[in-house]
């Protein structure tokens, strides 16, 4: 490998080392040292974004562009080393990586397309009317705004897409706003490369230095630091309830509190209705199978749930799955604590009241194997945590009486990312109760698919109510992304000089 991590922190444009060192635990190869962030790391790091601001938002769209797509460029120019290295890290195999980068530099062209338009700019104008009466009215503007410096935190389960220069710190950057991240330690080298070319990007684009940092660290002094830090006006997160829960409310007892746009979990349930089940079951069973256990089910919109009315068919797509899920290999989970995660999940669900066991397999150290269980839908209603997300590939049947009790596990939902309706002609009846039902459930309702493909769009929503997400009005997919790290402001009888470039050329 021709990239040798150094472990050190960018900060500013500077490589920062620190004191205090821990070490990657990697899938296969050798381990790595790097530095644990301090309080006074992160907030080295805010203070260079605050000084970055006002010059970075004030840059020309054609500016933001051109250095979204020298990420881009510099991310593409580094490929074979972040994908051996990332492998080495993830476990991810090298065909899931090169496509998790073209992922990454896609959506930061997207982005710099899409700013370049000026549409997520929403500008307004209500033209004065002095001769009003009883009273005249003022002449006034609106327009998006950048909020200032964006925390971000890197996922475990997308080492690139979701982390250092992934949506949440792509959207931040075409808004306007400087980025301090925070890696994660289970792929910091991954981090430290995808780091080194943004450096080069932002070097190469005159961009002011604090306009970007990368601050690593495995324990939570550098989350909390970076959550709590009064510069910081906003943070995007990718993680577990648990883990999320706890940066959302340390967001929320701040002094000023700001908008945690945490993406959590979500079991993602499919709904089997009739005609589509007794026409395609077994074929239906078999792709919930290869969903189910792809990437070793470290998806978020990965579907854990499926619900059938009991009979026959409901027997045969069953009976598909546990065949498509017993062909599948033991594969490398992210990290021994989801590994460990997993496992318990498992025995969690498995000494569940009313739970059958369809497929039991092994959990051994990071190699996992899926799991299939089967449970009434009064059971389901009955036992509320068998609606908890165990992230892996592990999936609950969940067999209902009829199309009465099918609404009743809808509405018992929690917030989603997906719900899916599997359904044929003959099924638009009890589609049309359930899509209502759904909507308030989750933020992507699919047809006649599975959930885990997630396309990088203008339209995507990639989010949903609690707990799915923190803000059930935002998404952390897609173009619409941007807008989370904006505001609307009003300009009023402004003159033409004062206002944003933005509104006075258009």
């Amino acid at each position: 490998m021709t990239f040798a991590p150094h472990g050190k922190h960018l900060i500013a444009g500077e490589w920062v080392a620190g004191k205090d060192m821990f070490q990657s635990s990697p899938a296969h190869g050798p381990a790595h040292s790097f530095s644990n962030g301090t309080a006074d790391d992160v907030a080295r790091a805010c203070e260079a974004a605050e000084a970055a601001f006002s010059a970075y938002a004030a840059t020309t769209r054609e500016e933001r562009a051109a250095f979204l797509n020298k990420i881009a460029d510099e991310i593409e120019a580094r490929g074979e080393d972040i994908t051996e290295i990332g492998t080495q890290e993830s476990g991810l195999p090298a065909a899931r990586l090169n496509g998790e980068r073209g992922r990454t530099t896609g959506q930061l062209r997207l982005f710099a397309e899409h700013i370049l338009k000026g549409e997520y700019l929403d500008r307004r104008h209500d033209a004065a009317l002095p001769d009003r009466q009883p009273a005249a009215r003022p002449e006034i503007f609106m327009m998006q705004r950048p909020i200032g410096p964006v925390g971000v935190f890197g996922a475990s389960n997308f080492p690139l897409a979701f982390s250092t220069a992934g949506g949440d710190t792509a959207s931040a950057l075409a808004a306007g706003c400087p980025v301090v991240v925070k890696g994660h330690p289970a792929h910091p080298g991954t981090g430290e490369i995808v780091a080194e070319a943004i450096a080069a990007a932002v070097k190469a684009c005159g961009m002011p230095a604090g306009v970007f940092s990368l601050v690593q660290g495995n324990t939570r002094v550098t989350g909390e630091s970076l959550v709590k830090h009064p510069l910081i006006k906003a943070v995007g997160f990718t993680g577990s309830l648990a883990g999320g829960r706890a940066l959302f409310d340390l967001c929320a007892q701040r002094p000023e509190p700001i908008p945690f746009f945490g993406e959590l979990g979500s079991v993602n349930p499919m709904f089997m209705l009739p005609s589509a089940l007794s026409a395609r079951g077994e074929s239906l069973g078999a792709g919930w199978a290869g969903s189910l256990s792809m990437g070793a089910g470290q998806f978020c919109t990965n579907p854990g749930i499926s619900v059938a009315i009991e009979g026959g068919d409901a027997d045969a797509f069953a009976d598909a799955a546990v065949k498509g899920l017993e062909k599948v290999d033991a594969q490398v989970m992210l990290t021994d604590g989801i590994a460990d995660a997993y496992r318990k999940g498992a025995e969690r669900v498995s000494g569940t009241t009313g739970v059958q066991a369809l497929m039991t397999s092994t959990c051994d150290l990071r190699n996992a194997k899926p799991y299939l269980f089967r449970t009434t839908g009064d059971e389901w209603l009955a036992n509320h945590e068998l609606g908890e997300e165990v992230f892996g590939p592990l999936g609950i049947m969940v067999t209902v009486k009829d199309e009465d009790q099918m609404l009743e596990v809808a509405k018992s939902l929690e917030g989603q990312l997906t719900c899916t309706l599997h359904m044929d002609d003959g099924d638009v009846a009890l589609g049309q109760k359930l899509v209502p039902v759904l909507e308030r459930k989750a933020g992507r309702i699919l047809a006649n698919g599975f959930p885990t493909g997630v396309e990088v769009v203008d339209s995507m929503v990639h989010g949903g109510p609690y707990p799915a997400s923190t803000n059930f009005g935002a998404t952390s997919v897609g173009t619409l992304a941007i807008r989370r790290f904006l505001r609307p402001v009003s300009y009023q009888n402004l003159p033409k000089a004062l206002l944003p470039a933005d509104l006075a050329n258009a």
